[in-house]
């Protein structure tokens, strides 16, 4: 799935050509749930798998077409080959997740078997009486999340950021991500651990789907239930660290609720170099959450102050976006019903070409207004439709189960690198 030959991360925009990118094939993980541990997975509801993974097939089938695809699974697995890497790995794990006495078990396992049970879950194996009367099933428990692999970590200019994850379920998928980036077998590139660099403080939090990479002098973060203004901190400084001359930190505060707001990349995505996807009520009416600009000069702080919203903002700092609005300008139920649906949510493959999840009609509709023409994926992967020299372009993947999970195309996806964009 995957070549050979080292991939040198390397992010400095949102829409750069995709020229590598990371997913994860849903697997029995999600299978392994019910509606009463749907919650503490962070799902609204549980999947079925098999409809999932069709529609997931669609999603990377166009990947396929157009970049280099690595999977989660497969570099895991190589990775536990190598027996000091899987060691360190599996001591890592289980001290984290206070399961000592399992670790002579799962050291004994062949590594593609190691690597399903350490994304899949491992069930309790019952020697005592407290396990048996633990109401609690696996002693490693599924990462639910884990196709959504634009959380636990990101790429942002040559460096991999391991991020701290909000919830305990999901700290595994950043362990694994670790691991993957430290192995030095896949990828070359400068590596953040913020779970190191913040000593695991409790108080710092930070994931993938609130940070958006603009250019490479703008970093656009989300500060919510997910990303906390001390994560930001520390980011900030260590953005500050490689830092020389003028950067910019654009700080956009989330509500709470509804979970729908989960990230910022829920809100606000870039489809162009003159584009983006906002969800209106929040980006462009008026409201309580505030946008903070961070100035950042030859690696130091030099001011941070209030702005007047994140495209008003932008437009002072040289990036001029069109505001596509999420669910049609016509009818606020339906703004707010496709964004619950991840209708703000897209992954761009290239400038202008970017992917989408059909069910949101009038996003697309409003897509379609705006210059993108509206295609299937199936067009895409069965060579209907040249992509290569398409202008603007929307690709539809089916979504009825794969938003459950609370996600789109850009949470499936974490790109790798992408090619440099004329501004």
């Amino acid at each position: 799935m995957f070549e050979s030959k080292k991939c040198t991360l390397n992010v400095q925009s949102e829409i750069g050509s995709l020229e590598a990118v990371l997913i994860h094939y849903p697997g029995a993980e999600v299978e392994n749930m019910t509606p009463r541990n749907a919650q503490r997975a962070l799902y609204s509801d549980i999947l079925n798998l098999s409809i999932a993974r069709k529609e997931y097939d669609q999603l990377t089938g166009v990947l396929q077409q157009t970049t280099r695809v690595y999977e989660v699974s497969d570099l895991l697995t190589k990775l536990l080959q190598r027996e000091e890497l899987k060691e360190n790995l599996i001591r890592n794990i289980c001290e984290k997740e206070q399961v000592h006495g399992y670790i002579d078990y799962l050291m004994d396992l062949p590594a593609n078997v190691l690597s399903k049970i350490l994304i899949e879950g491992l069930p309790i194996q019952i020697n005592t009486l407290t396990d048996y009367l633990r109401e609690e099933y696996y002693a490693l428990k599924p990462l639910y999340n884990f196709y959504f692999t634009r959380d636990s970590s990101a790429i942002i200019g040559n460096n991999a950021l391991v991020c701290k994850m909000a919830n305990d379920v999901r700290m595994r998928e950043s362990m694994i991500m670790d691991a993957i980036y430290k192995s030095n077998l896949f990828f070359n590139g400068n590596i953040l651990n913020t779970y190191d660099l913040s000593q695991n403080s409790p108080v710092v939090k930070i994931e993938g789907g609130d940070l958006l990479v603009l250019r490479d002098d703008i970093l656009l973060v989300g500060n919510g239930t997910r990303t906390t203004t001390q994560g930001i901190d520390l980011l900030v400084q260590e953005f500050c660290r490689s830092s020389r001359g003028k950067k910019h930190v654009i700080v956009q505060q989330l509500p709470e609720s509804p979970e729908s707001f989960i990230h910022l990349d829920m809100v606000f995505t870039l489809l162009d170099t003159d584009k983006a996807m906002v969800y209106k009520p929040l980006i462009m009416g008026s409201s309580p959450y505030q946008t903070v600009h961070m100035q950042i000069e030859n690696g130091k702080v030099t001011r941070i102050s209030s702005a007047n919203g994140i495209l008003t903002l932008l437009r002072k700092l040289g990036l001029d976006l069109e505001p596509v609005v999420c669910g049609g300008k016509a009818d606020d139920w339906d703004q707010e019903r496709e964004q619950w649906h991840s209708g703000a949510n897209f992954l761009a493959i290239a400038p202008g070409k970017v992917l989408s999840y059909a069910r949101n009609i009038h996003t697309l509709e409003e897509l379609n207004k705006n210059g993108f023409e509206v295609v299937t994926s199936y067009d895409i992967i069965n060579k209907k439709y040249d992509i290569k020299s398409a202008d603007k372009c929307v690709i539809t993947i089916e979504g009825s189960e794969l938003p459950r999970g609370g996600g789109g195309p850009r949470c499936m996806t974490m790109p790798l690198r992408r090619a440099s964009v004329a501004w």
